[in-house]
């Protein structure tokens, strides 16, 4: 989990407990996979006995961190980052422990301190100690200065807002040590030479890696594969598969990064995908352990019913935005309620096309393999009653072991 450290004098700091803060901008109203890495990092830290400060930016978020981007951000309205900040303070919560008995996680908005901040003041404060040629020479605003977008004066002005955040951290809570992606290398040491001209005391940061795939594709909403902590944008069941997907060459170092299991266990793991791979062993226990993480016994206990309703388990205590989910490739067909609810079962799967005939519908009922919902149907002409339509919108039939077909209820 470790990309980097601005020092080696890192390690006298943390043999006692001390102050850890990263910085997250409410860009969305949730945070992704790709953001948990640093909140994993935190949460190692908070284990090992140190105070952690999770940093939302209701400032920030309203200018855009050009770092590691080819073009700016859209800008965001005051009440939007509001919204996404709450989103991002609850998404924090499963992770961090924020009632802990020695070292309790916090969590600020540097809208606290920044939003009223006179802009001459800030220049005078905080300006001057920047130079020029410093800021040109960090490597996020050199490659933006060579596209074709170049950068906004908003956007070049980002470091010293990060950087004026780790000051204020270190005022206020003792704050010394600041971790984040490794593409805030720059933003980090640019908060870590103002305290050094400001206070005379030296600071650290540490990066950690960007997740990517073995095939370069990195995890975020600008990828376009983002994978959110909010069940309502990204599902239980899709949470899970995304893990469960992992390949052979990413699942060891990715249970590293995204679960707490112990090292032996990750060995053991390893051991699995080098001598019997098609079991997918290590893939099974990292689905487990990154949904258990963000979505606790009763989301991971949702995806695992979920996956397993593709083999015919039951669909009892599912929602239809979980089978909408699962059966997002399915053949579909839109009905209105009244061609649906107290229909024979027979009409429905030939409006819906699952049948050719009702006549079809029969005998294929007659020989066992009509199924409602994954129930098997033993009288075609049965009617289809309200509780058989999930959430009054969904009707999943099927015909045979895997032939699938939706019924949305419109």
């Amino acid at each position: 989990m470790l990309e980097d450290v601005t020092s080696p004098a890192i390690h006298d700091l943390l043999r006692e407990q001390a102050v850890v803060y990263a910085g997250f901008d409410p860009t969305a109203d949730s945070l992704q996979a790709g953001n948990v890495v640093t909140i994993m990092a935190l949460a190692h830290f908070q284990r090992c006995g140190h105070r952690v400060v999770a940093l939302v930016g209701g400032a920030t978020g309203m200018i855009g961190d050009p770092s590691g981007k080819s073009e700016e951000r859209r800008l965001l309205s005051a009440e939007d980052v509001a919204h996404n900040a709450e989103g991002i303070r609850e998404n924090l919560s499963r992770y961090l422990d924020f009632e802990h008995d020695t070292a309790p996680a916090a969590i600020v908005n540097n809208a606290d301190w920044l939003k009223d901040y006179p802009f001459i003041g800030f220049l005078r404060d905080v300006g001057k100690h920047f130079r020029m040629g410093t800021m040109l020479g960090k490597e996020s605003v050199r490659a933006r200065l060579n596209s074709e977008t170049g950068m906004s004066f908003a956007e070049f002005s980002y470091q010293l807002l990060q950087a004026y955040d780790f000051l204020v951290l270190f005022d206020r809570e003792q704050c010394r040590l600041q971790i984040g992606g490794s593409d805030q290398w720059g933003n980090i040491t640019a908060g870590i030479d103002l305290i050094r001209k400001q206070r005379g005391t030296e600071t650290f940061g540490l990066t950690v890696p960007l997740v990517c795939d073995s095939a370069g594709r990195k995890f975020g909403k600008s990828e376009g594969n983002a994978i959110y902590l909010d069940p309502a944008k990204t599902s239980y069941y899709d949470f899970y598969q995304f893990f469960l997907r992992t390949a052979d060459a990413d699942v060891i170092r990715f249970l590293k990064i995204f679960t707490f299991l112990p090292t032996e266990d990750i060995a053991a793991l390893e051991t699995a995908v080098r001598d019997a791979p098609e079991k997918r062993a290590a893939q099974q226990r990292l689905a487990e352990e990154a949904t258990r993480l963000a979505h606790g016994e009763t989301g991971l206990d949702i995806a695992r019913r979920a996956s397993a309703v593709m083999f015919g388990a039951s669909m009892d205590g599912l929602h239809a935005r979980d089978l909408l989910n699962v059966f997002a490739h399915v053949p579909s067909t839109e009905l209105p309620p009244d061609a649906v609810q107290g229909r024979p079962v027979a009409d429905v799967a030939v409006a819906a096309g699952l049948c050719g005939s009702k006549g079809e519908a029969r005998r294929l009922a007659a020989q066992g393999g009509l199924y409602l919902n994954n129930r098997r149907v033993g009288d075609a002409q049965a009617v289809l009653e309200n509780s058989d339509v999930i959430d009054g919108r969904l009707v999943v039939l099927r015909s045979g072991k895997k032939q699938f077909r939706l019924v949305k209820v419109v």
